[in-house]
């Protein structure tokens, strides 16, 4: 497997991107998408998430070979959506995005749904209030 990253090379010096990068460009674009309700990611990221630190390129695993890149996303759907449009969407928007901000090829994004997300209604301070007092 290669493990050299690509560069891109101009009078100046040369430019490498990071997976980092490519993944964080890929999960902003999926959140994006309506119908995508989050990121999946796993323990270790949703504990991070939790004392105050964003990771953007959660749920998103980049794998540059050559000129090629493979993206792949996990995604929990708001329910009442159709999945597969939501998940092409999401290939539309990431493919794009990818490659208009750093130059690389996208030959696949793979979309995997973990979930299915319900939306919840808001509380409301005066649903509990009885109505006959003012």
């Amino acid at each position: 497997m290669d493990t050299q990253r690509p560069e891109i090379n101009n009078e100046f010096g040369s430019i490498r991107i990071a997976d980092e990068v490519v993944a964080t460009v890929a999960g902003l674009a999926a959140s994006e998408v309506e119908g995508v309700a989050a990121m999946s990611g796993n323990w270790g990221t949703d504990f991070a998430e939790r004392l105050g630190r964003k990771n953007f390129g959660k749920g998103i695993r980049v794998e540059v070979t050559g000129d090629v890149t493979t993206v792949d996303i996990y995604i929990v759907v708001e329910f009442g959506y159709a999945i597969p449009e939501v998940a092409s969407n999401v290939q539309k928007d990431v493919k794009a995005a990818v490659e208009t901000m750093t130059g690389l090829t996208v030959s696949t994004v793979n979309v995997h749904i973990s979930a299915v997300s319900m939306k919840k209604q808001p509380v409301n301070e005066f649903d509990a209030l009885d109505p006959e007092i003012e």
